[in-house]
């Protein structure tokens, strides 16, 4: 009897426990709750979030035609989702998604949804590193898998729409999601050291131009890593986005960013005073030479 007994106890605790990981809501700096770690549909549909959610999935008008011509090859499939509750494209992007998956009669289990902080000392990041080795850079990001090996992904928006993007990469089609030299420069950074990939600059500078969305793009990565103090990969995309771009000064601003915060005052001045030439006025390229100037007095 006791032993019965122990075992309830055991397994209520461990139901609880379970209970816990799921749909953890903290408080941000001005009052407002959001969404950390694994999350589900029951989480999005606390008092905190449950208008913008419901609003975006029953206002969203599905193309139930496509739909019903790839529900049967979604479902050999799993998805990670990657967003955050405090990020207007996953307040629009991530109801809709469910909503597809719902009149696909997509497994749900099959689902896995994760909610990201966006404070400054863990931007994009999971309170417990749940995006780790996915390469998330945006939110929100939809990960496809099949036989546990990644397809492809929709990355912040959609292409075209989400039915016939997610119809695309479950019935095999060539499809690119947004964001392909970002999603790609990420993906090598993680599996090549960085010296292999200055070695093969000439080639990727011959392609990335086309595939490219605008000098933002490898920018916005390159303050994700300057943010998670990965200095060595930001000074690396952001002296690409300046090969990139030549004409840009935004892309030496934030090149000049980056070898200031790693007190690389000669190579910050140098790319300060580039924006200069393209701007004499710019307010912040003047205050960052004088504050350069008085530091190293």
């Amino acid at each position: 009897m006791k032993l019965l007994v122990s075992i309830a106890l055991f397994l209520v605790t461990l139901t609880t426990t379970i209970a816990q990981t799921i749909n953890t809501e903290v408080m941000d700096g001005k009052g407002q709750p959001k969404l950390l770690g694994k999350i589900n549909k029951d989480g999005l549909l606390k008092d905190g979030y449950k208008t913008w959610f419901n609003k975006n999935h029953d206002e969203y008008i599905a193309n139930e035609k496509l739909i019903n011509t790839f529900k049967d090859s979604l479902n050999n499939y799993t998805i990670k989702v990657f967003l955050g509750t405090w990020c207007g494209d996953s307040k629009k992007e991530v109801p809709r998604f469910y909503k597809v998956l719902e009149l696909a009669n997509f497994n749900m289990d099959n689902l896995e949804v994760f909610a990201l902080d966006n404070t400054k000392e863990s931007y994009k990041k999971g309170p417990n590193g749940e995006e780790k080795g996915f390469n998330i850079h945006r939110v929100p990001t939809f990960i496809f898998y099949k036989d546990g090996k990644e397809i492809n992904r929709i990355v912040e928006h959609p292409v075209e729409t989400l039915e016939r993007d997610i119809e695309k990469i479950v019935t095999n089609q060539r499809y690119f999601a947004k964001y392909y030299v970002a999603n790609i420069t990420f993906y090598n950074m993680n599996e090549k050291p960085l010296e292999d990939l200055i070695a093969l600059e000439s080639n990727f500078l011959t392609y990335f131009p086309d595939y490219s969305e605008g000098s933002k793009e490898l920018n916005t990565l390159g303050y994700w890593h300057l943010k998670d103090k990965q200095f060595d990969k930001a000074l690396y995309l952001f002296d690409l986005n300046t090969k990139m771009f030549p004409n840009n000064p935004n892309v030496f601003d934030s090149l000049g960013e980056a070898f200031y915060m790693t007190k690389n005052y000669k190579e910050a001045t140098k790319n300060y005073n580039k924006v200069l030439q393209f701007k004499p006025e710019d307010k912040n390229a003047l205050e960052m030479l004088d504050k350069i100037r008085a530091e190293q007095k």
